[in-house]
């Protein structure tokens, strides 16, 4: 490989992720209500302005959005990976971008003159809320893709949140198959599959993709697909795994029979994982730990499994490899890791 090869693009939404406790009179009062909800610009400003303003010993900034958190633990496992997104003109902008390159991952960023996306992670006695402006991460478009560049990697790494910007996919996605790279997509979540079922099986079906979900988000598209309306109930997650292995598994099984592509990843957190390829179903386990926070940690496995499969190893270390590096990032907030702490899973990439 040369040293200036990019092996690993990822392209995605831009977001600066922000770890604070909370109130919950002050989440109401600024219609904080959901688990997991989308806030206006003005919303996430003041929710800026009160944190800033507040005790900040509890208070931690890091560089966010699911594929950017790719390339920094992709980086950090000595995979050369870039990342391409849209940043506002304002200080988080320059947070973002500095954590990347401290990461040594390489930005290609855009300018919008709308702010930097920011997600809240809130931790409210024990309870997790999460809420999203994406603000200039939302300006990114195709004509911001240089084919130059997609030429030259081993793969993309696609956020599953632009599904909703079809041009700018559908650019990406051609783009890349003319050069014969393959593309990662991660689903982004259960609403996100309920949507685009469809177009992920379209896209799976013409383009050589891997496909990231986790347990919900595969429950979700197996449902989809039988256009089923039932909701599941598990008591654990062993029962949630036993379902997947089970009853979806052999379903799925089915799309990726008589190619390479596509392969479907299914993380299912402190169960590991399973991996449907070439018509084959493999069970990697993993041990369970009691985590600082999930966030960020299905984003670590998609880098480790995509530095080792883009280093031809075989699917069951990819897979194994993911279950070891997210379990790392699950004692830090988010993908706020030190090099260091992933030394020992870089040297098995050599």
């Amino acid at each position: 490989m040369s040293d200036n090869k990019i092996e690993l693009l990822c392209i995605g939404n831009a977001m600066v992720d922000v770890f604070a406790p909370a109130d919950s009179a002050w989440l109401k009062g600024l219609e904080i209500t959901e688990p997991v909800q989308h806030i206006s610009q003005e919303q996430a400003g003041h929710m800026l302005s009160d944190l800033r303003g507040g005790n900040t010993d509890n208070l931690v900034f890091a560089s966010g959005g699911a594929v950017s958190n790719v390339a920094k633990v992709a980086s950090m496992l000595n995979t050369r990976a870039a990342f391409a997104g849209c940043v506002g003109r304002d200080d988080l902008a320059a947070l973002f971008e500095n954590e990347l390159r401290d990461a040594d991952v390489i930005p290609f960023l855009t300018s919008s003159d709308e702010s930097t996306g920011v997600c809240f992670v809130l931790d409210m006695d024990g309870e997790t809320r999460i809420a999203a402006s994406p603000g200039a991460a939302l300006e990114f478009t195709e004509a911001d893709i240089r084919e130059d560049l997609i030429a030259g990697v081993d793969a993309v790494v696609l956020d599953g949140y632009m599904l909703d910007r079809r041009p700018l996919v559908q650019g990406i996605l051609r783009l890349a198959s003319r050069h014969g790279i393959p593309i990662a997509l991660d689903a982004a979540s259960v609403f996100q599959i309920k949507e685009k079922t469809e177009a992920i099986l379209h896209y799976s079906r013409n383009y050589p993709l891997i496909v990231f979900m986790n347990a919900d988000e595969s429950i979700v598209f197996y449902n989809t697909i039988r256009k089923s309306s039932n909701v599941e109930e598990f008591t654990s997650e062993r029962e949630k795994e036993a379902f997947i292995l089970k009853e979806i598994c052999p379903v799925l099984k089915l799309i990726t029979e008589g190619d390479i592509f596509p392969v479907i990843v299914i993380k299912l957190g402190g169960r590991g994982a399973v991996v449907l390829a070439g018509g084959n179903i493999h069970r990697v386990g993993t041990f369970a730990i009691i985590p600082r926070s999930t966030v960020g940690a299905g984003d670590a496995f998609c880098a480790a499994f995509l530095s080792a499969w883009i280093r031809g190893k075989p699917i069951r270390e990819c897979a194994s490899l993911g279950n070891k590096v997210a379990r790392e990032v699950l004692m830090v907030p988010g993908t706020h890791i030190k090099k260091e702490k992933l030394a020992s899973f870089a040297k098995l990439l050599r």
